[in-house]
């Protein structure tokens, strides 16, 4: 028989959405309530007869709250192995009364932290009574009862309706699992803040970290693989895809995830003062551009390269209109992101069924910090966030001609969308619209011509007269190692370049770009991306 009865419950919550109606359900099953402060000041608020703590103890709650559950009568009540005789003499002997289901969450500690509370505010929401009783209940399963989180109030009462006030034991397995996932996504979240509020280590000696299965996906990147979502178990910092509303289309594939969040990356660097519009296929933009209206960066980032743009991600700065929406419609689009849509903006999606349209509150910051993780066979690498930008004392020109304003805006435009681009990265910009964009290649020089083939090809596309390579400035996310990738920049027609510099033959590169009477600027900071 695996189905114990609930006879006494003991309930203390910090979160108490759901305890009154879950107090009533265990009255009815003549479950005895043992409840400790505003827990049990909500309960007989309730109407229901409730014990106090310290009746059960016979020691009131003391120092603040800080003592009050942290008592043999308590944990012997929860640990005792009830068909053991020794375990069962010592409740005998001790006046230990058997507790049979434990309701417990924790004090609000991240919470606390996100409001930015002071240190002695954060340090007294560190809850030590509650997880020591929720990890007594959750190691004696087989006979104790745990519920950790308000959202299973329901399911505990529908097993105790179903068992005639008792839980089976699945039931109770699956609780204490979920205990101690709750136990040990609170610690982390405490370890992580002492790491970085007293900042002892910018890499902690243990990298903790607890995480919550959102959904799984229909598949990884390929079919053959599983996969699945999960965000921070204490809340995200920064929100973003799994925080966003999906208006409309079937479920996001784990590609789409991806490709959404290079997307919504690079949208963010461009703030909110103009519209700006990201295309991105396989994690690499093949167009960007920022312009007066969305629909104008639109049509000139879908320009760079229309090709590539089929069946990719669309993401914005600004909430979508009616035409933009309705000229996105024009070719097969798999994700549009974006701050808010008007009412044309959706009945435009609506008639596109499979089309994916998420809406965002806010962008995430584009400077903001925090590390980045990849596992490696044996290990995990972690890494700053590469949050780096460009001030205006990093720019060094090296050229004997100095950029024009327009050049230098558009190498800034230019570099700041290389940094999204994976290495070997190429982009050609002008007028804040990119023009060519070179990603993945084994060497520079390959990068730069690859780019400039797209830009002869939107021109041959669109029926311009010239590339808009021609007059255009490009960035490389790393140095030169060699005139030859300059020197494809130049035959491209760019008139400007942004690079970081430091190669041992910056002075050839340097002599390439004087030569052909073009500017150079070095910013010291290079934007590796693999």
């Amino acid at each position: 028989m695996t189905d114990v009865m609930i006879k006494r419950a003991l309930l203390s919550v910090s979160d108490k959405s759901g305890l009154a109606d879950l107090g009533r359900a265990l009255a009815l099953h003549g479950v005895e309530l043992v409840s400790t402060g505003g827990t049990a000041t909500a309960l007989r608020e309730a109407g229901l007869a409730v014990q106090d703590i310290s009746d059960l103890t016979g020691f009131p709650e003391m120092m603040d709250g800080r003592v009050k559950t942290l008592h043999p009568k308590v944990h012997g009540g929860l640990l005792a192995v009830r068909d053991d005789p020794a375990h069962a003499a010592s409740m005998v002997e001790h006046a230990i009364g058997a507790i049979d289901l434990v309701v417990v969450n924790l004090y609000p500690f991240a919470a606390t932290v996100a409001k930015g509370a002071g240190r002695d505010e954060i340090i007294e929401n560190i809850d030590i009574g509650g997880p020591s009783m929720v990890r007594s209940a959750a190691k004696n399963h087989h006979y104790v009862t745990i519920i950790t989180d308000p959202a299973d109030y329901p399911a505990l009462v529908s097993a105790l309706e179903q068992h005639d006030g008792a839980t089976n034991l699945d039931f109770r397995k699956a609780m204490a699992a979920k205990a101690f996932a709750a136990t040990a996504s609170y610690d982390a979240a405490i370890a992580q803040w002492f790491a970085v509020a007293d900042q002892q280590h910018h890499f902690p000696p243990t990298l903790l970290g607890a995480n919550q299965l959102v959904s799984t996906l229909r598949y990884g990147e390929n079919p053959h693989q599983s996969a699945a979502l999960y965000v921070p178990a204490q809340g995200a910092a920064v929100p973003g895809l799994p925080q966003a509303r999906q208006v409309q289309g079937k479920e996001l594939s784990y590609n789409n995830y991806n490709d959404a969040n290079a997307a919504l990356e690079l949208v963010a660097e461009f703030g909110s003062d103009r519209p700006a519009v990201v295309i991105v296929k396989h994690a690499n933009p093949c167009g960007v551009a920022v312009a007066e209206t969305p629909l104008e960066a639109w049509k000139a980032a879908l320009a760079c390269d229309s090709v590539s743009a089929f069946g990719g991600i669309v993401a914005l700065n600004c909430p979508l209109d009616g035409q933009t929406a309705e000229a996105i419609c024009e070719i097969f689009t798999e994700v549009v992101v974006a701050p808010g849509a008007d009412d044309a903006a959706l009945a435009a999606f609506a008639r596109k069924k499979n089309l994916r349209l998420l809406l965002i509150d806010e962008l995430p910051a584009a400077n903001r910090s925090g590390l980045v993780t990849i596992p490696i066979a044996g290990g995990l690498l972690v890494q700053d966030r590469d949050n780096g930008t460009l001030s205006d004392d990093m720019l060094r020109v090296v050229t004997k001609r100095q950029p024009t304003s327009q050049e230098l805006a558009d190498c800034r435009f230019a570099w700041t969308v290389a940094k999204h681009v994976k290495s070997n990265a190429i982009v050609y910009a002008r007028d804040g619209v990119t023009a060519g964009i070179g990603a993945g290649q084994m060497n520079r020089r390959d990068s730069a011509r690859i780019a400039a083939v797209k830009a002869q090809e939107a021109a041959e596309t669109h029926g311009w007269g010239a590339p808009r390579t021609v007059g255009s400035a490009v960035a490389s996310d790393a140095f030169f190692p060699f005139a030859d990738g300059l020197i494809s920049a130049v035959e491209a027609g760019a008139t400007a370049v942004i690079q970081p510099g430091g190669s041992i033959r910056d002075d050839e590169v340097i002599a390439a770009a004087d030569a052909a009477g073009i500017a150079m600027v070095f910013t010291g900071m290079r934007h590796f991306r693999h």
